[in-house]
């Protein structure tokens, strides 16, 4: 039997974009995200790690 690949398709939010800018960004660390309801409210820390 063949397999159906479906594409889902999903809408971004505002918060949600920003988020993954905010990602992109950072190249090295970490990041918590606080979420309400499915969605992110806000990047509570961030601590980069430099390679030595």
């Amino acid at each position: 039997m063949s397999e159906i690949k479906r594409e889902k398709k999903i809408a971004l939010s505002q918060q949600e974009e920003k988020l993954l800018e905010i990602i992109h960004e950072t190249g090295f660390g970490e990041i918590k995200i606080i979420i309400n309801d499915g969605k992110p409210i806000r990047v509570e820390e961030i601590k980069k790690c430099i390679k030595l």
